[in-house]
């Protein structure tokens, strides 16, 4: 048979979209109704029931457009999508499936409407069980959102995507390869990866899709290359012991005491077993009245009156005290003076 790949194609032309997806209208159905009836249900928290309870009325108004029947059912907390005489599309009750799905994990109700829609696609990524400890969880799962959301709002807008962070799980919604993107974002953020890298890396790949020279081009010279800078977590031991100093000896360490011995040493083991238990609660209780002591003086220390001044006042006094001297000595010589000038009065 010949080889019909070198053909002309007069149909393939440079404006013909390979990757558009038409829309599945009626007519389109050859086959007619479908055989048997295929049902989905998911359940959900108790606080949406309120919200669900609300927003049902229009939920059920779009899904009978494609032909799909849904049901609410608030005393076992369950949403069941079903196929009906009237369906015409196969892939309406799978995305009959996805929007419940949406609605349990707390997307809004006209957002998650638009998964019906050709082209919009949704992935539920978990993430509790990529991190072991909650703490650590919750500070990388913040990290997705950002400050004020502005990380998350930066990721919808780069990959065109609706991205609900919501518990354990992340809801995204948009096209494939958008999903793609935000899940790889997700998945790495959670492995200690901050999502700025990332969102970085798309904004270079943008501005670089823009130009039509570097269509067939490889990007990664144009990329941005982050180092690890994690140092190493090798914790140094608290008594680091100098080995170059000890001896070397072929014999073996002497073998250390058991418990046994200890109170045969201490005569602990000849006591009678109430004894033994005696001397053990009064050891114990010896250690308690210790570090009560020890507690009540932490605790003395807080209510200890601070230190005054005294140097100061040492001072005044000193000075009062030299002054003091200055003036008795004053006094005597004044006294003698006197007794001087009466002494040459009386000779005269």
């Amino acid at each position: 048979m010949p080889s019909t790949h070198k053909q002309d194609k007069p149909w393939d032309t440079g404006d013909v979209d390979k990757w558009k997806v038409d829309p599945f209208k009626p007519e389109d159905n050859v086959g007619g109704t479908f055989a048997e009836v295929s049902s989905y249900a998911v359940l959900f928290p108790k606080y949406r029931e309120t919200y669900l309870k609300a927003a049902w009325p229009p939920i059920t108004r779009a899904l009978e457009k494609h032909g799909i029947a849904c049901t609410l059912d608030l005393v076992e907390g369950c949403m069941t999508v079903k196929t009906t005489r009237k369906t015409y599309d196969p892939a309406a009750i799978l995305n009959a499936r996805d929007l419940i799905k949406l609605l349990a994990r707390s997307v809004p109700a006209p957002q998650a409407m638009k998964i019906l829609e050709d082209g919009t696609e949704c992935d539920v990524v978990k993430i509790r069980g990529l991190v072991r400890n909650k703490e650590r969880f919750v500070k990388r799962r913040q990290r997705i959102l950002g400050p004020n959301g502005s990380t998350l709002k930066a990721l919808e807008l780069l990959t065109g995507t609706y991205i609900l962070v919501q518990g354990n799980t992340v809801s995204v919604m948009g096209p494939f390869r958008g999903l793609k993107e935000v899940r790889r974002v997700i998945i790495d953020c959670m492995d200690n990866v901050h999502p700025i890298y990332h969102i970085k890396e798309l904004m270079i790949r943008r501005e670089l899709a823009k130009d039509p020279e570097l269509a067939n081009e490889n990007w990664d010279r144009f990329l941005p290359h982050f180092k690890k800078r994690n140092q190493s977590k090798r914790h140094k031991p608290f008594k680091v012991t100098d080995k170059s100093k000890k001896t070397y000896t072929p014999f073996p360490p002497p073998q250390e005491k058991s418990k046994v011995d200890l109170q045969i040493e201490s005569g602990e083991y000849f006591l009678a077993k109430g004894a033994r238990e005696r001397a053990v609660r009064e050891k114990r209780e010896e250690g308690m009245r210790e570090k009560q002591a020890e507690r009540e003086k932490r605790r003395e220390k807080e209510f200890a009156p601070p230190k005054e001044d005294v140097v100061k006042k040492e001072k005044k006094r000193k000075r009062k005290e030299d002054h003091g001297d200055d003036g008795g000595e004053r006094k005597e010589k004044k006294e003698r003076k006197k007794m001087k000038t009466g002494d040459g009065a009386g000779d005269e």
